[in-house]
């Protein structure tokens, strides 16, 4: 068995990791369908299909292109789909996406991926190595098109469980925001652009479900499997519902960080002005004596009325007294203090 390679970056600013994903050709036996599941497959292997079934060659060029925009291309005797779901292969804070393209007629399904979406790898695994017989049964035991309602049910509720987690970093982002010795910009964009790639996923998703609902009536014998996809489509609504919620709550928390930051920029400058200003008095009498001629005071000045410290307690006194008189005003204008 052959093995290709997927990098996947670990963690944020370390050299990638390759993780080694396996290249699988796996068939599964239903009832009355054939369900064929290929894992980061070579083009040989989907045009071997193809033949065999009679595909589209331009839908095989769509299922070797890593990055195809979503899509549903009907013919009389199939249909093919492209979905797009939350890769398992993720930075910390960052989503990407994989492509998950599926042909489906009257007795076979067709699913290509890169082995990346581990719900669809691990049901691939039940049905194949009988560890849930019971489920198995469930599964294979109907028709291909309660096969193709699982596979993806299963990969939307990935879709929800991902969504709570959002929304529990956002729980953990809030106290942080208000802490002004934590940082969080970084963590804001980098959640900010994890909501938009999930929401790039779940909106087009909405409307391929409801594409293939309509579709899979040529095919189905259920009278019932509509109601099966209502129930996906109520699952992605709510996915959309806490990404649009979670993206307004990240708007507010972004504006909430600038403003604390903006403050805190503010008390410092206000801090650095007001000790340069306290300074000035000290600063310019400290210039004039500091020059070569004679002043009141000066090293030539017989001044020691206040003994032989005169001059520099004098000079200490007109450097204080204006700050004090200064420290008094701020403090009236409340510009020190509360």
């Amino acid at each position: 068995m052959k093995k290709g390679f997927i990098t996947n970056r670990l963690h944020v600013g370390k050299k990638p990791q390759a993780v080694p994903v396996e290249r699988k050709i796996e068939t599964v036996e239903g009832k009355r369908f054939l369900w064929i599941d290929l894992q980061n497959p070579d083009r040989s292997d989907i045009e071997k299909l193809a033949e065999t079934y009679r595909l589209n060659a331009l839908n095989i060029e769509d299922c070797m292109t890593k990055s195809e925009l979503p899509k549903l291309d009907s013919y009389q005797d199939h249909f093919f789909v492209i979905l797009h779901f939350p890769s398992l292969l993720r930075q910390p804070g960052i989503s990407r996406n994989s492509q998950l393209s599926i042909f489906i007629g009257k007795d076979f399904l067709i699913t290509v991926h890169q082995g990346d979406l581990k719900p669809l790898v691990d049901l691939v695994n039940i049905c194949k190595n009988d560890l849930d017989a019971h489920r198995k049964e469930r599964i294979l035991g109907k028709s291909v098109e309660y096969l193709l309602h699982e596979i993806i049910d299963i990969l939307v509720d990935e879709l929800l469980h991902i969504s709570r987690k959002v929304i529990a970093n956002l729980d953990d982002l809030e106290d942080e925001v208000f802490d002004e010795k934590i940082s969080v910009a970084r963590s804001i964009a980098l959640l900010r652009r994890e909501i938009n790639v999930m929401r790039r996923i779940a909106n087009p998703l909405k409307k391929f479900v409801l594409e293939i609902t309509k579709n899979i009536k040529k095919f189905s014998e259920e009278d019932d499997l509509s109601l099966y996809f209502d129930d996906v489509i109520d699952h992605i609504d709510k996915v959309i519902e806490t990404l649009e919620e979670s993206r307004e709550t990240m708007e507010i928390y972004k504006d909430t960080d600038f403003m604390l930051s903006t403050e805190k920029t503010n008390k410092v400058l206000a801090a650095l002005t007001i000790i340069f200003t306290f300074a000035i008095p000290g600063t310019v009498i400290g210039t004039f004596y500091g020059m070569n001629i004679n002043l009141p005071g000066g090293l030539n000045d017989q001044v020691s009325f206040l003994g032989p410290y005169t001059v520099l307690i004098l000079i200490i006194l007109a450097s204080t007294i204006p700050v004090a008189l200064m420290f008094i005003y701020f403090k009236k204008l409340g510009w020190i203090g509360r």
